[in-house]
């Protein structure tokens, strides 16, 4: 009598840490962070005509411990900056920051003492889109 030790077609074996790991790295779970006009364009971008479901991001996140992208759009105040900082603080790792559009890159046209001039002096910023997106009806 001969005994078959192989598991059937289509049966995989792995780690409850491995198919974590596969989660966390293939769907991204973007945070609102919408402080001014861009706000709108990335508001937009969950609608269907941009439809970022295709990415795996179509739903926004309201807390910060659900979320591993943050998305800074639209110019950042000193005050505030604490309040990003503290979201940033409040996601878990692995987490990125994407800063969308000339405010949140640079500070765009608003160079005064009232609004930080790049939200990378606050978080650490890993994609930049610089420049003003274009309105939702294009």
């Amino acid at each position: 009598m001969s005994f078959d030790n192989s598991l059937p077609a289509g049966v995989g074996l792995t780690s409850i840490e491995k198919v974590l790991g596969l989660a966390r790295k293939s769907s991204i779970w973007p945070v609102t962070m919408g402080l001014a006009c861009c706000a709108i364009e990335m508001m937009a971008s969950g609608t269907p005509r941009f439809d970022l479901a295709r990415y795996g991001m179509e739903v926004f996140r309201a807390s910060p411990r659900h979320a591993d992208l943050m998305i800074v759009s639209g110019r950042v105040s000193w005050k505030m900056a604490p309040i990003i900082r503290n979201v940033y603080d409040s996601m878990p790792e692995p987490k990125w920051v994407i800063s969308m559009g000339a405010c949140a890159s640079s500070g765009g046209m608003f160079n005064n003492y009232a609004v930080v001039q790049g939200c990378d002096h606050v978080v650490p910023v890993d994609v930049y889109l610089p420049g003003c997106p274009p309105a939702p009806r294009r």
